[in-house]
């Protein structure tokens, strides 16, 4: 089976919400006019939707040479492919920080080194298919409520879409290892 694309997504959610099939965002249907207005909002806005594990890195981040204003001591400069951050460390530790435009600033000396977590823009071929489909339901709203013009159908694949997400949360949980819950602190506290 091909790899996902852009355009088979949004085909099928075009499919789906009772539309022609779409073979080229510049065809000059409607239903291709308003995906490709649409499309990318609507795919980067479910990728920060959760830590997807599949659209999460790590990098090491560069210090830069000018040090922020104020409030912090260093700036660094963030992963040109991020879309959001979800963590600094240093030693694996999580460090203060704030971010500011394309730079994170934090308290951090010239020799440690900080690693950046983030999700970036992962390519529709490497989307699992509890994610393709939760997607595929989320553009499949937006053509129901610019194309079919049907709020009714529009609510149903936006519900739909819901529900796929909340599966693909669930299922993409399942690929790290479980992390074993601390119960020693409640078990002393409980003999006592």
């Amino acid at each position: 089976m091909p790899a996902n694309t852009a355009i088979k997504v949004c085909s099928r959610a075009s499919i789906l919400m009772g539309g022609s099939p779409i073979q080229s965002f510049d065809e000059g249907t409607v239903e291709a006019d308003v995906v490709d207005a649409v499309y990318e909002d609507v795919a980067r806005a479910a990728l920060t939707n959760s830590r997807w594990r599949f659209a999460t890195n790590q990098q090491q981040i560069s210090r830069l040479v000018a040090a922020p204003t104020g409030r912090f001591d260093a700036a660094y400069q963030l992963p040109s492919d991020l879309i959001m951050l979800s963590a600094v460390t240093i030693n694996d530790e999580p460090i203060i920080y704030d971010t500011y435009g394309d730079k994170v600033y934090c308290d951090a000396n010239e020799t440690e080194v900080l690693v950046a977590d983030y999700i970036f823009r992962a390519d529709e071929a490497y989307w699992p298919p509890y994610f393709t489909m939760a997607v595929e339901f989320q553009v499949a709203a937006m053509l129901s409520i610019s194309v079919a013009r049907d709020a009714q159908l529009a609510s149903l694949m936006e519900q739909k879409g819901e529900q796929f997400l909340m599966r693909a949360r669930r299922l993409d949980s399942q690929q790290q290892t479980t992390k074993k819950l601390n119960t020693s602190r409640f078990i002393s506290q409980r003999r006592s």
